[in-house]
């Protein structure tokens, strides 16, 4: 589930909050880095939660509207295709889901007003009203609902932000991430499943989990070599001037160059290049992508980048 770019993000955020604090050793800041990692997985399952606690909210309503003292027609026949969505039946139901739900206490119990007006949000929505007057029922169009729920409710709700920055520090950037692969997951889901569904694991395989180890430590590690190389080749800046970030960007990119053969160089620098733009200034992403391509050269001139494996060859040259 999470991808090598949220990786390399992790591995920043941790080696910028393992420089800033005092006394923390490698291997303390390491399990910090997969405690981040363990909870973006929990953001995952709680968002998957989040829509079956927006349904069971909605048949809450249809059940207090069949029990007033006066119901209306549309009271005692309610339209309950969206509480009967297929999709989240299959979800209410999934073992693997509920299993990690439970044992790692993810509830929405205590938002009730969050769910409410996130609900009033999706109520008044096109895409939700056309699904409800729409009299067919397929299984394609409830997976379609949902993925339009997420992707045009649940990503734009400013107050679900504000309260899972409250609940958890290492909330703050994962919404949309997280959101990308609920709707890869959706896409994944068959009719035929009901109790089991195609929740993705963790990582993707062992390699992701050696690749976030290796490139968390080698960056640290090294830390002095590398910032003489960044030093060397950032002419006309002192180092003390590049913003603290971007020079972890910088450095985290080297020891990504030098230690993973099986990586492209050109991956790797598409990579850190685009997490520039997003997490420094315009002129930050412009700087680094001018240092890292001397880097570049510099480190294949001194033979100190190695690539091997299928569509590498001419890598070392």
């Amino acid at each position: 589930m999470i991808s090598r770019r949220i990786l390399r993000i992790k591995i920043l955020q941790l080696l910028y909050a393992y420089y800033k604090s005092s006394g923390s050793s490698i291997n303390k800041a390491e399990k910090e880095l997969f405690f981040s990692i363990q909870k973006t997985y929990d953001l995952y399952h709680y968002l998957l939660l989040l829509i079956i606690d927006i349904a069971d909210y909605a048949l809450t309503r249809i059940d207090i509207a069949k029990n007033k003292k006066i119901p209306t027609w549309e009271d005692l026949n309610p339209n309950t295709k969206f509480v009967e969505n297929k999709l989240i039946l299959q979800l209410r139901s999934n073992r693997e889901l509920n299993e990690y739900l439970k044992s790692n206490k993810l509830s929405w119990v205590n938002y009730p007003e969050l769910i409410r007006n996130l609900f009033n949000k999706i109520r008044e929505s096109e895409h939700y009203k056309e699904y409800m007057n729409n009299s067919n029922r397929t299984y394609e169009e409830d997976k379609k609902l949902i993925s339009d729920i997420y992707v045009k409710d649940i990503s734009v709700f400013e107050p679900l932000y504000q309260n899972l920055e409250e609940q958890s520090i290492y909330w703050n950037d994962e919404v949309e991430f997280v959101i990308s692969i609920i709707l890869r997951t959706i896409k994944n889901f068959k009719e035929a499943e009901v109790e089991s569904g195609i929740i993705p694991p963790l990582f993707k395989n062992e390699e992701d989990i050696k690749y976030a180890k290796r490139l968390f430590r080698k960056a640290i590690l090294n830390r002095e070599e590398y910032r003489k190389l960044i030093k060397q080749y950032a002419k006309n800046w002192e180092i003390e001037r590049i913003a603290f970030f971007d020079i972890l960007i910088l450095q985290t990119a080297i020891a990504e160059f030098i230690e993973f053969t099986s990586i492209p160089t050109k991956v790797t620098f598409n990579e850190y290049l685009e997490i520039a733009k997003f997490y420094s200034t315009d002129k930050s992403s412009i700087f680094i992508n001018g240092l890292l391509d001397k880097i570049v050269s510099h480190l294949k001139d001194n033979n100190m980048i190695k690539k091997s494996g299928r569509g590498l060859v001419g890598e070392n040259e």
